[in-house]
């Protein structure tokens, strides 16, 4: 079963606003992996409090397995076994959001098709038009 879902995204393909209670393994190695995969800041509710932060890595093969943050404020990385994680909230802006393949493609489509008008333009200006 899932963990459970507090709120709803702002937008169905982005968990930015979401927030899962962890109540097992599973459901935590499962928000962990979300959390991971996320582009933004996420909030972890520990056993010693929240913590607001960037999850960069996980190793669920480790023993005890851990995920590594950056923290807002502090250089070195910290390291947070999987069970000292209680909830996750997604708080931060998911950076990536709405930067689909195809929004990409479309923008690369744009700009190329304006730098062969610009050359273009060039080269009759020259006169090899």
């Amino acid at each position: 079963m899932p963990a459970d879902v507090k709120t709803q995204p702002a937008k169905a393909e982005s968990l930015q606003g979401v927030v899962f209670e962890i109540h097992n393994d599973a459901e935590r190695v499962e928000a962990i992996d979300k959390a991971f995969d996320y582009r933004g800041d996420v909030t972890l509710t520990l056993t010693n409090g929240p913590l607001e932060c960037f999850i960069f890595n996980r190793d669920a093969a480790e023993k005890p397995p851990r995920v590594e943050v950056f923290v807002k404020g502090q250089d070195a990385p910290l390291v947070i076994p999987y069970s000292d994680i209680q909830a996750i909230a997604f708080t931060g802006r998911d950076t990536a959001d709405g930067k689909s393949w195809a929004a990409w493609v479309s923008k690369k489509d744009t700009e190329r098709a304006a730098e062969a008008e610009r050359i273009r333009l060039e080269l009759e200006a020259q006169g090899h038009l």
